[in-house]
């Protein structure tokens, strides 16, 4: 079974309590549904940047991701099935599958 990276990108966020909660909820079902197959839930990322191949430093990251989590799969179809439904879908955001590879 391979590692799949689900990296995100977009989606908005939730404006109020209830609506956060909402959200909270439909990932952690999201999360449930996936079982063993969830490696690391990941997490949403904050504030970024770019460091340029001549070492310069500027603000904000290129892709624009917002997140990332790593699942198991036996395949990238099974693993693109698995992203789709994803919460991220929910809000505007969409989410890129990649399969990793083992080298350390």
């Amino acid at each position: 079974m391979a590692k799949y990276l689900m990296a995100y990108r977009g989606g908005s966020m939730a404006e109020t309590d209830e609506a956060r909660a909402a959200v909270m909820a439909a990932w952690g079902a999201w999360f449930g549904s996936l079982g063993p197959a969830i490696v690391d839930p990941g997490n949403p990322f904050g504030p970024s940047a770019t460091v340029g191949g001549d070492r310069s430093v500027s603000s904000g990251g290129g892709a624009g991701l917002t997140g990332y989590s790593v699942l198991s799969a036996d395949s990238l179809d099974a693993a693109n099935e698995m992203a789709k439904s994803c919460p991220v879908l929910d809000n505007g955001g969409t989410v890129e599958v990649y399969e990793t590879f083992e080298v350390m």
